[in-house]
């Protein structure tokens, strides 16, 4: 259909240029029209492609002399047009048998009415018949990964943290952060940034996920653990098409989704909406040993049950502009809003050297927090006539801001059970405000068959502000605010242009680019009137500190098989909550706070990669190495006496720990990314995946060697399988998904991650007429397994905990798919449709 459109606009231009020839002026013109009726139902065809031709007698070539669709009730009509003997009249159609027909001139009329022409349906044609081509739930190319949603059935009903727990190479820890062949990612949405987590995005609204491990220069440099882009559903079919899920479960599960689109003549628009919430039971345990030279002081122990309760909803609605076939301007906006509850309690128990019991504590910490989240992107897209070419410009503006309150009460007991001493209790409160504001202008331009030039500017502003105010209560009723409150706020702009080239010579294929991005960061702690930050490059003798290359070289080494090599230098700069020096004592234990003095990191990755495609599967293998400067990690050392002294009546432990982020010397890491996609059998398939490293990070803190090294591994299996049963209604298409990852233990700088793993399960059924219902049963983590776990281990105390945010849930999701390409928005009379035409038609010139 897309080819009709494009000859016929062709062959209007074609129209237009004959009628200003001497030829039109001095020869007799004439109209010729008629109307395009399907031959069985005798209703009109519209959308038909007609078109008049002139053979040359010679060659028998073809000549175009004008051309069109047929409108809504079947009409066409030409005008202006000059009469010949050999003039022939052609139409196509989708599931219409191709009509031709001589022309012949009857009299000397100005008009000549072919009637209505008859145009029989092919021989066998499926009505009411949708035919869907399915895409693998990976799609595996050299330089990214493509994870189809779709196929993921244990994230239906979901978050978008729930699709990333099934996506190989990808890992998702107890917080919900997201790692990439263990480092942190960038989170794009559309190929934007967003303020948005990935818990705040449902994922009933995800169309694909895009892995980019080792990003070109035409990515933000700030990229170095690679690239995860979100990418949302955008509907283009014509008329109104929908789909409506519900989902229950435990503990504490429900949701709902709609989304609509509805596309009509130049116009798309589309709106979804979600509701999301659950709950859950979280237990976390810890077991500590205090120590002074080697030798152990004391023990302390604690249990740690978290009751949560979560609630999202959003609204994402937008519209595409078709201004003609070459420019297209949409306008989508997104709006969320989430509200938080965490009511926690612990057992604490103090041991002294010989593990005779001291004293024990019982802390609860009642906490909520809400927030908003505003995002809006306008694109405009322009399609050159030369295929390739286009030229890309948008705009996104993210705004969000939120509250928080939190409520701490610690009371200690004797071993007795008297009083031990008076209870702590604390009142928190704060609030937050994040802009962020993105302009880009892409551009691309094909160079002969195989080259290609890409280039592009960008400009990223971000503004925010927080407000932390902590306060001890003594019985009396007095409130001391505490050293830990803090008042700040910051600034960060990041300006960029890159250009990269590409070209093809047999089977050969390169890229080059270069990107030049300047950073500026300003930090202020307004009530302490201290100001940090950072500015890169700082004097143009750093203007490495802004350049960021990238090389990529492919071979072709047989059918289906390719070989790349690729580098690049990325930089990671430190994040808000690695900067911000406020203290969270949620856990009186394991305190954790930013560090205004952190500097980014810069990396150089090198990767090897082999793909090769084969019946029935493919493969792709990538080795690769990373080193970085200046590498952001996390240090954990004891409260000090004087840092304990500013935080008394907090309900802090004396022996807290302070978990903080520094700048090591270095981080070098080696390792080996394998993923697999294999057909079994017809029905049946399976996607395993195996990430090694060896992992080496080099660190000095005031003077004390904190370097560490070695070897740790991950594994994830997906499979899938669906039953085949024709003559039973239940069974037949019964498909199930099961999902099972492995994570070793892993090195830090001063002890290791402890092992984990999990299993997801989920089946599901399609149903009703064409498939259009669907329901889904999922258990994320069936074994109750997925927690997180770390040990410390230095000259100051060992500690071995691990704690958990998500417990075993069980959710059914039914889902409806609708639509019909029928309904009408707009009432267009013949003659406004005929304008459009035309409109159309002169755009195309």
């Amino acid at each position: 259909m897309k080819n009709f459109l494009l000859i016929s606009l062709f062959l209007i231009l074609v129209c237009q240029l004959n009628a200003q020839t001497p030829e039109t002026k001095t020869a007799q013109a004439i109209r010729i029209y008629g109307k395009v009726t399907d031959a069985e139902t005798k209703k009109p065809a519209p959308s038909a492609s007609v078109q008049l031709v002139k053979y040359k007698t010679a060659t028998q070539v073809p000549a175009p002399m004008a051309g069109m669709l047929s409108r809504s009730n079947g009409d066409f009509d030409f005008d202006n047009i000059v009469f010949t003997d050999s003039l022939t009249l052609i139409i196509s159609a989708i599931g219409y048998n191709d009509f031709k027909q001589d022309v012949v001139r009857k009299g000397n009329l100005s008009e000549l009415d072919l009637g209505n022409i008859k145009i029989a349906p092919q021989a066998k044609v499926l009505q009411d018949v949708t035919i869907t081509a399915s895409k693998p739930a990976l799609q595996m190319d050299i330089d990214k990964k493509v994870f189809n949603v779709d196929k993921s059935l244990t994230s239906t009903g979901g978050t978008a943290i729930d699709v990333m727990k099934n996506i190989p190479s990808v890992t998702v820890d107890v917080d919900g952060n997201v790692q990439l062949r263990n480092a942190s990612p960038q989170i794009f949405v559309d190929g934007r940034p967003t303020i948005l987590t990935l818990d705040q995005i449902p994922a009933d609204n995800i169309e694909k996920v895009e892995l980019v491990t080792n990003p070109s220069a035409k990515f933000d440099a700030a990229s170095t653990g690679g690239i995860i882009n979100v990418v949302l559903k955008k509907n283009r079919r014509s008329g109104l098409n929908g789909i409506a899920s519900v989902s229950a479960g435990s503990p504490k599960i429900l949701a709902g989704n709609l989304n609509l689109n509805l596309r009509q003549g130049k116009f798309n628009f589309f709106v979804s909406g979600n509701h999301n919430e659950s709950g859950g039971r979280a237990k976390g345990t810890t077991f500590r040993q205090n120590k002074s030279n080697g030798v152990i002081n004391d023990y302390f122990n604690q249990y740690s049950v978290n009751e949560r309760l979560r609630n999202f909803n959003s609204l994402r609605f937008g519209v595409d502009y078709f201004l003609d076939n070459r420019n297209t301007f949409s306008v989508t906006q997104n709006l969320v809003k989430g509200d938080f509850s965490n009511n926690e309690n612990q057992e604490q128990i103090y041991y002294d050297s010989l593990q005779r019991l001291d004293r024990t504590g019982i802390r609860s910490s009642d906490g909520e927090n809400s927030f908003y989240r505003s995002s809006t992107q306008v694109v405009f897209t322009h399609k050159y006539a030369k295929a390739g070419k286009q030229l890309t410009a948008d705009a996104n503006f993210n705004t969000g801001n939120g509250d928080n309150f939190t409520f701490i009460n610690n009371t200690f007991f004797n071993p007795d059970g008297t009083s031990y001493s008076s209870p702590n209790q604390v009142r928190n409160s704060g609030n937050n405000n994040n802009n962020q504001v993105t302009v880009q202008v892409d551009f691309v331009n094909p160079i002969g068959e195989n080259a290609k030039l890409e280039a592009g500017v960008r400009s990223y502003s971000q503004k925010s502000t927080s407000l932390f105010n902590a306060f001890a209560l003594s019985q009396g009723g007095i409130e001391t605010k505490l050293p830990l409150s803090n008042n700040y706020k910051f600034q960060e702009n990041v300006n960029a242009l890159y250009a990269t080239y590409s070209n093809k010579i047999k089977t050969f294929a390169y890229q080059a680019g270069l990107r030049i991005e300047t950073s500026k960061f300003d930090g202020e702690l307004v009530d302490k009137t201290q100001k940090f930050g950072y500015n890169y490059p700082a004097k143009l003798k750093n203007i490495w500190d802004a350049l960021f290359p990238s090389v990529f070289l492919t071979k072709t080494i047989g059918k289906d098989e390719d070989i790349q090599i690729n580098y690049t230098r990325r930089i990671r700069r430190p994040n808000f909550w690695q900067l911000n020096p406020f203290i969270d004592i949620n856990d009186p234990l394991n305190l954790r706070q930013g560090n205004p003095g952190l500097k980014p990191e810069f990396r150089n990755s090198f990767e090897f990669n082999y793909s090769k495609n084969y019946k029935g599967g493919n493969f792709l293998g990538a080795i690769y190495y990373r080193n970085s400067v200046n590498d952001i990690t996390q240090y954990s050392d004891t409260i000090t006496t004087e840092q304990y002294q500013q935080l008394n009546n907090a309900a802090v432990d004396p022996n807290a720990i302070l978990n903080t982020f520094i700048n090591s010397q270095s981080e070098n890491t080696l390792g080996a990314d394998l993923t697999l996609q294999q057909k079994i059998a017809k029905n049946f398939d399976i996607v395993p995946n195996i990430n090694l490293q060896y992992r080496k990070v080099n660190a000095d803190v005031n003077n004390a060697d904190v370097s560490n090294e070695g070897f740790n591994w991950e594994a994830k299996l997906t499979a899938n399988y669906k039953i085949s049963a024709v003559k039973s209604w239940l069974f037949n298409n019964l498909g199930f998904q099961l999902t099972g990852e492995y994570e070793s233990p892993e090195v830090i700088p001063q002890g290791k991650r402890k092992e984990q793993y999990s299993v997801d399960f989920a089946m599901r059924k399609d149903f009703l007429k064409d498939k259009k219902g669907t329901l889904t049963f999922s258990i994320n983590d069936v074994f109750n397994t997925r927690r997180f776990g770390v040990i410390y281990d230095t000259e100051n105390f060992y500690q071995d905990s691990y704690r958990r945010w998500n417990v075993r849930s069980f959710r059914v999701t039914f889902s409806y798919k609708f639509g019909s390409s029928k309904l009408s928005l707009f009432k267009r009379n013949d003659r406004q449709e005929r304008n459009d035409d035309d409109n159309e038609g002169n755009a195309a010139q």
